[in-house]
């Protein structure tokens, strides 16, 4: 009798906490089949690939409508915690102006920032960059790079 009034307190506590909600496991599983409502979910809890996710959904219109400024947000929100594929999004954003002015220095940083994590193409698409940045541009980006790089570190 004892166990079960226990018990029932802990069922209790957890009803009160919100503990009957659905996991985390299960909201990974919705957010890969899609499912935009457990993918929010995720990405307000700070879940970093949910925030990338969420962005990609918003930049190509799936499941919400497309609005590059929401996917920007969320792009950005990944790519503060490290999410190299969020970083790379926000430099091709800049570069192409979409949800946010055309900015090329701006674009070559985030590329900067993504590139550290190895990946050969984005190393390859910001060193194209880097050629139409005028002699007085390369140096800001750079300066730009180097302070996202210490706020963010590398990409993963």
């Amino acid at each position: 009798m004892r166990l079960f009034k226990q018990l029932s307190c802990i069922a209790i506590l957890l009803l009160f906490l919100g503990g009957c909600g659905e996991s985390r496991e299960e909201l990974f599983e919705k957010t890969n089949t899609g499912d935009i409502s457990a993918t929010k979910e995720l990405a307000d809890q700070g879940d970093a690939d949910a925030q990338f996710n969420l962005g990609v959904m918003y930049y190509k219109g799936q499941g919400v409508p497309q609005d590059c400024a929401e996917a920007m947000k969320w792009y950005r929100l990944a790519a503060d915690q490290g999410v190299a594929r969020a970083q790379e999004m926000l430099g091709w954003m800049h570069y192409f102006g979409e949800g946010v002015p055309q900015d090329y220095t701006e674009a070559y940083a985030w590329l900067s920032i993504a590139a550290t994590g190895g990946d050969a193409e984005v190393v390859a698409a910001r060193d194209r960059l880097a050629s139409k940045l005028t002699p007085e541009e390369l140096p800001k980006a750079q300066k730009r790079a180097t302070e996202l790089f210490e706020k963010y570190g590398s990409g993963k």
